[in-house]
This record gives structure tokens, C-alpha cells and sequence, in this order.
């Protein structure tokens, strides 16, 4: 068996590539948008791609199926439950895809979605039983799929619960390698580790600990984590017309007047320097395509603002990956606005001057423990809202260590707040120089 995992970290997103060495033939299953590392992989193991497999249709960032079917001519193949606007074939419950002595087993798993499917892998030259399963978005690595990105949650949850139930049947040793790890946002709890097995899972993993499907219900539909950014625009792209390739963006001697500004480069050079409006994602930080699609409109024209052109490339990959897929062109460097970064230890001064300060931190975070009179507004949630904060002070935003902060701050300033960010720094800091900290209290603690 030619067998190998695929990890984007910026977005917690898993894909494969399953191949038999004796046929000299392999499929892509859950491709990104950007398909060279699968075509790279296929010529380094000289094998020949022969078809997508599509466990769902996903929400989260746009596939490769599409670039691989105009691209290279390979057929796709998803459950016909996805009712999917591009040729397909359609993959149900039982079916089998023959590489040689490799075959993948269609294994029906709704609850995710409706068309979920996992994908057991048999390699009939040592066994005819199953030595590892694909798992897309069912089961994770110490957790289960979030039941509400396409139907009602306790709709989806319900159809998950029996859905994981089948994976169980299988054999303890069955090696899982699921569609998403830690980073991702289409879980709650899911760990960093790229694979596991059906036997540690169901020893340890708190989804399968439900022997009744009520109370996995009523565990799993109350997941708090928002949703995929720019969402409803990805899987409309994912169902619809193959998606093609784009052209590399064009640099910019000028930007156009209603276009948006993405600075991509490090936060301190942002703080030094940068064009007016601009908002701030380092593209050499955690997770830049998920950041990058709360903050921007998809509506609007973008305009990548960076220091190299290898920065722009590595940008335009993250952002072509979460459905930005039309890029005005870019910039390097920067412009005449700047913005202040406040270190934790002048917090207090400013705060005594009647700064307002803003934990941008998700909720379940700040609930762990929050400056006295900080309020809270989630950093993506800024993009949208924060018209209630002051205009008449500074705005000081905060976040664990600095990142998500200066993020908010550069969103804020854009919309005419005088914002400051506590970077680097934030409340590690502050908490470990022994400073006061509310925690919230829980029913029953």
C-alpha cells in the first residue's frame, strides 16, 4: 500500500493520498485547494492519480477536486446525498474503489453532514479486513464532528451518535486518520495528533463514552465554537461548478479606493508602518486562513499588503483556501499609520487614564479567568460589531499572548477607534506576575 497524510496547520485540514505499488495507482481524498503537494507526492511515488474521493462536502475551506477533474482530467466521486452541481460518480453505502489489492470501502456516516461518508481501507495482500479508516469529519483524535454546519444540531448529533457506532464495530487495531486535527473549528476538543485507533478512541475518546443517544445529543449540540468563516460561500463553491485555478496576483503601484488592505507581515512591522485602513494577520502566525476570513469581506476587493514576495505567495495560498479566490493584487510594505503596542507592564498606567480594555479572547477562554472590568468581545466578533465601545479614550485590546490583540486592535483602528494592543503579552503575563484575575463561577463549583 502507497499510503500519505497531508496536514495544512493554518487550518487543522487532513487529506491523503492511498495508493497500490503493484497497480502503480493512487486516489486523492479530501484534496485542498492547492493540489501541486498531491501531484509532487504522486511523481515522487510514481503512481498515477486516478480519481478524487470526497468524504463530504466541505465547509470549511474550498477542495481540490475541482482543479484536479479541469486540471488532470480525474473523475470525483461523494454520496449522491450532496446533490452536487459538477459531474460525479456516485459513491454509496457498500461501494468499493479497486486500486490493485488496495480497496476503499464506502462507509455511510451522517451527522456531520448528510452526505458524510468514512472511507475503510483494506489492503487485501495482507488481510480482507480493514487495517485503517478514513474518518473525514465523524471522529477525531479525542473527539467527535460538531453535528450543526448543515442541519439542526440535534438533528445532525443524532445521526452522528449512530453513525460513530458503526465505526466502533470495527477492530481495535483499525488505524484512524481523521479529516481534521487541533486548530480546526469543525470540533470542540479535537487533539494535535495526526492519527490513532479504534481502540484508544474508544477507550478514551469522551464522544463514545454515550451509550444512550439522548445524552450524546444533548452533549453535542451545545458546541459554543463559531462557525467556519466565510462558510456559506465555501460550500456553495464546493457543491457548484468545478472551481478552476487563478492566475498569481498582480503587484499594485496604487490601491483601489474600495478595496480592502490585508497586511500579512509581522506585527511589529504593521505597528511601525502600514496603509491606512489596513487590518493585520500575519501570515507567519497560528492559523492565518482561519483569521483572515472572520476579519475580511468577502464582498469587497482585497488587496494583500506584505514585505516579500514570498509572503504574498504564502498568503495568497491561505486565502485562496478559505474561498478568497479574486485578489485585487498586492503591495510591499507599508504606509504613514501606525499603531501602539502597549507592554503588560504600562496595562495598569493606562487603564488608571480610563482606557477601556477589551478581552478579545473566545468566552470559554476568558471564563478561565479575566482582568477586572475588561469586557469581552471574541476578535472575529469586532469585524462585525463593537460599535458600543468608546471614542472619547483609547481602546486597549488583550488576548492570552498578543496575537489575536493586535489583530483586534488593527480592526478597531481601521474603524476610526483610538486602539492600542497588548503585544506581546497579555494575560499569561499579567497572571504570572501574581496580578488579580476574576474567574467565572459554574453552576454547581
Amino acid at each position: 500500500m502507497i499510503f500519505t497524510q497531508f496536514v495544512d496547520d493554518a487550518l487543522g485540514c487532513a487529506s491523503y493520498l492511498v495508493g497500490d505499488e503493484g497497480t502503480g495507482s493512487a486516489v486523492v481524498v479530501d484534496p485542498a485547494f492547492a493540489i501541486e503537494q498531491y501531484l509532487e507526492e504522486a511523481e515522487r511515488r510514481a503512481v498515477r492519480l486516478v480519481r478524487v474521493v470526497e468524504t463530504h462536502t466541505h465547509a470549511d475551506h474550498v477542495s481540490g477536486h475541482g482543479r484536479m477533474a479541469l486540471e488532470r482530467g480525474l473523475p470525483v466521486s461523494i454520496h449522491p446525498v450532496a446533490a452536487v452541481g459538477y459531474p460525479n460518480d456516485p459513491m454509496d453505502d457498500g461501494d468499493e474503489i479497486e486500486l490493485g489489492d488496495v480497496v476503499l470501502r464506502c462507509v455511510h456516516t451522517p451527522g456531520h453532514r448528510p452526505e458524510h461518508c468514512c472511507l475503510a481501507v483494506i489492503d487485501r495482500s495482507r488481510a480482507d479486513e480493514p487495517w485503517l479508516v478514513l474518518t473525514g469529519d465523524s471522529l477525531f483524535v479525542g473527539d467527535a464532528a460538531r453535528p450543526d454546519l448543515a442541519v439542526e444540531a440535534r438533528e445532525g448529533a443524532e445521526g452522528l451518535f449512530h453513525s460513530l457506532r458503526r465505526l466502533l464495530e470495527l477492530e481495535d487495531g483499525v488505524e484512524v486518520f481523521p479529516g481534521h486535527v487541533a486548530g480546526s473549528l469543525c470540533g470542540k476538543a479535537m487533539s494535535s495528533k495526526a492519527s490513532t485507533t479504534i481502540g484508544f478512541e474508544r477507550r478514551f475518546n469522551p464522544a463514545l463514552a454515550f451509550s444512550e443517544v439522548a445524552a450524546f445529543v444533548a452533549d453535542s449540540a451545545g458546541i459554543a465554537a463559531p462557525r467556519p468563516p466565510n462558510m456559506e460561500r465555501i460550500v456553495e463553491l464546493n457543491r457548484g461548478p468545478f472551481v478552476g485555478a487563478r492566475p498569481d496576483p498582480e503587484k499594485l503601484t496604487a490601491t483601489p479606493v474600495d478595496a480592502q488592505v490585508l497586511d500579512v507581515r509581522r506585527v511589529e512591522d504593521f505597528a511601525r508602518g502600514h496603509l491606512p485602513g489596513a487590518v493585520s494577520v500575519p501570515v507567519s502566525g497560528t492559523r492565518f486562513s482561519t483569521k483572515a476570513a472572520f476579519v475580511l469581506d468577502p464582498d469587497r476587493p482585497l488587496v494583500v499588503a506584505a514585505a516579500d514576495a514570498a509572503e504574498v505567495t504564502e498568503a495568497t495560498r491561505g486565502l485562496r483556501s478559505v474561498g478568497f479566490l479574486e485578489l485585487a493584487g498586492y503591495v510591499l510594505d507599508g504606509g504613514s499609520a501606525t499603531l501602539e503596542l502597549v507592554p503588560i507592564v504600562e496595562l495598569d498606567a493606562l487603564l488608571a487614564d480610563g482606557a477601556e480594555l477589551v478581552d478579545v479572547r473566545e468566552k470559554d477562554e476568558r471564563d478561565d479567568g479575566y482582568i477586572p472590568g475588561s469586557h469581552n468581545v471574541p476578535y472575529w466578533m469586532l469585524a462585525r460589531g463593537g460599535n458600543d465601545l468608546p471614542r472619547d479614550r483609547p481602546v486597549v485590546t488583550i488576548c492570552e499572548s498578543g496575537p489575536r490583540a493586535a489583530i483586534a486592535a488593527s480592526i478597531l483602528a481601521a474603524r476610526g477607534f483610538d486602539a492600542r494592543a497588548v503585544s506581546p503579552g497579555g494575560i499569561d503575563d499579567w497572571q504570572a506576575a501574581g496580578r488579580p484575575l476574576v474567574e467565572f463561577r459554574r453552576c454547581g463549583s
